[in-house]
């Protein structure tokens, strides 16, 4: 429940993300990898969320902002070390804003933090600080000097063409890439030296003029008309190439000049390309060589935003630190969530990955696992909700331990009462039998278990309910009965359905609980229930009394079958 988008609201990760970077919300979705059996490490965890000051939580929440950036590292990374990809100015200047991000990171515990939030990160003892300073060391600073010492990312939007190199770096580059800034000019003076042996041949028309197509080389651009054989004998150095696309038409041809061209200069465009990528290249071999150092510092970040996360929402909702212990012991006080087994699990759950939990005050003892059989079905599943209980009960009498966490609501619904009961009361019982049984937790309505037949005596079995407010236990009247919603010694023999039914309001309507309650008034006086009577009802039974007694009629030799049925279905 949660992984789509739609729903992540209602999973842990939707309750809890409050991530600004993307790498951090992927770590927060693996949050059970948190998940630890180790009280020292869970106290560790749980000190990143305590943030009793405002000046914390707004000095970290700074942090994150630049980690938005931070985070793309580990995707440059990746594309580093990929043969087939090319590096072009948005990449790297992304880069460069990442590791200048993560530096400002380090910067800012360094210098950034007043001495009393610095005395209060050593009253909780909290390490961020010296990880700060060993996962974003001086080597991300030489990284980052190393690639704008190479690097200029605004050079392809001042030129119009992909160049990356900075100026003054590669002297042999430099010139060439002169030479194809200056080409335009050269070309029309060229053009214009081969235009004046030929002044005849191009009268009326638009002037031929000398371009430089990529990959193709120096051409003579012709306009309008292809030459025709006449022309071609008088000018025998013109060879024809390509034609051209656009509105004008236009023919390409080669002459001594673009040939004289193609000699000197040659393809200077992927000459400067080639000779970037080789320098590039270098430069992302040597930048790879910090591949560790950058991830590390890019985990941290991923790291820190989850726990700044985890500390958010316990300051919105007013979340407590829960107290782990290595005893066999679970006391939660007004625990919240919509759903008693669901709160049950979600602080447990929470407290093992260091968060704070939805309670007023909470003691957990170390968990190993938490098994659940909460009726739940997904969409794609091929069996019952009955079914898939009885695997997730047979998976927690399996493998629970001492430990474990045990969770069956309204087990033994789905099949015959008898059964249910039996299926229950034989699970309950296995674990009283055990010598160190697991933490369990049993929500049902079958209230027959509670028959001393069904349940052993036992002090390790406790009965609870959700207290309910009346005048008397003979009230039925919804007016006059008040849920609580708070856990109390005992046990409930009512469910109060009804009750809930029209607290439901409109969504269940009023004759069908008034009908409700007859049938149950009559199962509990042990009395005959009454058949439904109506006007409808009557006029339906009286049609159907019709109908027998035509039938009963009906002389099968002699009678019009036809006409019989048209009778009995007019």
């Amino acid at each position: 429940m949660g992984i789509g988008r739609a729903k992540e609201g209602f999973s842990v990760f939707g309750m809890m993300n409050k991530c600004v970077t993307p790498i951090g919300r992927r770590l927060l979705r693996r949050i059970d990898s948190f998940f630890t059996r180790n009280a020292e490490v869970c106290k560790g965890y749980s000190l990143y969320t305590e943030a009793p000051k405002e000046e914390l939580v707004r000095c970290w929440l700074g942090i994150l902002h630049i980690k938005i950036i931070a985070c793309r590292i580990a995707y440059f990374v990746v594309k580093f070390n990929s043969p087939s990809s090319i590096c072009v100015s948005t990449d790297w200047a992304s880069f460069l804003k990442s590791v200048c991000s993560l530096l400002h990171v380090n910067k800012i515990f360094e210098v950034g933090i007043s001495e009393s939030l610095q005395e209060q990160v050593r009253h909780l003892n909290l390490d961020i600080v010296e990880k700060a300073h060993s996962c974003i060391t001086t080597e991300l600073a030489y990284v980052y000097e190393l690639v704008i010492g190479v690097i200029d990312v605004n050079r392809s939007k001042e030129k119009g063409y992909g160049t990356l190199v900075k100026e003054g770096f590669c002297d042999e580059l430099d010139e060439l890439r002169q030479i194809y800034e200056e080409l335009p000019e050269f070309l029309e003076e060229v053009s214009s030296l081969e235009l004046a042996r030929l002044p005849h041949f191009f009268e009326g028309k638009l002037v031929p003029c000398i371009v430089y197509i990529h990959q193709i080389g120096y051409l003579m651009c012709i306009f309008e008309d292809k030459l025709d054989e006449t022309t071609l004998e008088k000018l025998q150095d013109f060879e024809f190439a390509v034609n051209g696309d656009g509105d004008t038409k236009k023919f390409f041809y080669r002459t001594s000049k673009t040939r004289e061209l193609d000699n000197l200069l040659g393809d200077i465009y992927h000459k400067i390309l080639d000779m970037e990528r080789v320098i590039t290249g270098d430069l992302v071999s040597h930048v790879l060589l910090f591949s560790t150092h950058l991830l590390k510092a890019v985990n941290f970040a991923a790291e820190l935003d989850c726990f700044l996360s985890l500390s958010l929402i316990a300051r919105q909702n007013n979340y407590v630190r829960p107290v782990l212990t290595a005893d066999s012991l679970l006391d939660i006080q007004n625990g919240r969530k919509n759903q008693y087994h669901h709160s049950v699990a979600l602080i447990v759950f929470l407290s093992h990955i260091g968060s704070f939990v939805p309670a007023d005050a909470a003691t957990v003892g170390l968990t190993d696992r938490i098994f659940c059989a909460m009726g739940s079905k997904l969409m794609t599943a091929e069996q019952s909700t009955f079914m898939i209980d009885l695997h997730q009960v047979g998976m927690m009498l399996r493998h629970a331990s001492s430990r474990s966490l045990c969770l069956l609501d309204e087990f033994g619904k789905g099949t015959l009462t008898e059964d249910g009961i039996g299926l229950l009361g034989g699970t309950i019982n296995h674990f009283v039998a055990s010598d160190d049984p697991p933490k369990v937790l049993v929500c049902t309505h079958l209230t027959e278990m509670f028959n001393e037949s069904c349940l052993p005596k036992s002090e390790k079995i406790r009965f609870y309910t959700m207290s309910v407010l009346r005048p008397d236990n003979n009230c039925r009247d919804i007016e006059d009965i008040v849920f609580l919603y708070r856990l109390v010694p005992g046990h409930a023999l009512l469910s109060y359905g009804l009750h809930c039914a029209r607290l439901a309001g409109e969504s269940v309507p009023e004759d069908v609980i008034r009908r409700a309650a007859c049938i149950l008034d009559a199962i509990g006086n042990n009395k005959h229930v009454e058949r439904m009577c109506n006007e409808r009802i009557l006029a339906q039974d009286q049609l159907y009394k019709d109908a027998v007694d035509k039938m009963l009629a009906f002389d099968v030799l002699k009678g019009d079958l036809d006409l019989f049925f048209q009778e009995i279905f007019p």
